[in-house]
């Protein structure tokens, strides 16, 4: 789906229905991934047949399910991998995290560059800003463009991400939601990294999580 002079392609896979992002500048051949999880084969393939430059590997936090094609991407593009600090250590422990769901994963290379929070991420003419939204995680972030926004597991459409895993606090995703997320224009399209994108306007009218009239929290 195109955005402004972006365009956000969604791959979906493995046992968590985990969402990837090829996001590119229409109009070049540049673009970075976000999130590259167990659909990364299907992503890599597409970027080789369109010839697309990839800048760099973003990640929105370190959960295992969003960093299980990591170290493939790596492999093959040699850029640059992208974590806040704060999401490192959960980084470091992909290996128990799969673990502890039955399964393995490759070992991930070193994290190159620590995301700043208001960094600005360029690809091509096009660019996304970084803003923290923790809660689901200590580092979570999402990036924002115009009319688009990245957002990871802090919102999907219809819920809101968990907080009962380590480094989790409801009360700190509620406020990143409430004023990372909620304050972007009505028709900013979500992307999630699980499920169907969604719109600001709609989550702020029907998410249960959020609307006070449907047993959620109040948001102004």
């Amino acid at each position: 789906m195109a955005e402004g002079d972006m365009l956000v392609r969604c791959f979906t896979g493995g046992v968590f229905s985990q969402n990837a992002y090829l996001v590119t500048c229409t109009g070049s051949s540049s673009g970075i991934l976000i999130d590259p999880g167990a659909a990364v084969g299907e992503m890599l393939s597409l970027v080789e047949r369109e010839a697309i430059s990839i800048q760099a590997i973003i990640l929105t936090h370190a959960h295992l399910d969003h960093l299980e094609g990591v170290a493939r991407a790596k492999r093959e593009l040699a850029v640059p991998v992208k974590l806040t600090r704060a999401d490192e250590p959960l980084y470091h422990a992909a290996a128990a995290q799969a673990q502890q769901f039955g399964m393995t994963i490759e070992t991930l290379p070193p994290v190159d560059e620590f995301l700043e929070m208001n960094e600005v991420v360029n690809f091509g003419d096009c660019a996304l800003t970084v803003r923290p939204a923790p809660g689901h995680s200590p580092g979570h972030v999402i990036l924002v463009g115009d009319g688009a926004a990245l957002v990871g597991d802090c919102i999907f459409a219809g819920s809101i991400g968990r907080t009962d895993l380590p480094g989790g606090d409801l009360s700190v995703l509620m406020n990143s939601i409430r004023t990372e997320i909620l304050t972007l224009g009505e028709e900013t399209v979500l992307y999630s990294g699980h499920g169907p994108e969604t719109t600001v306007g709609h989550e702020r009218a029907t998410n249960p999580f959020l609307n006070p009239n449907l047993g959620g929290s109040t948001f102004a």
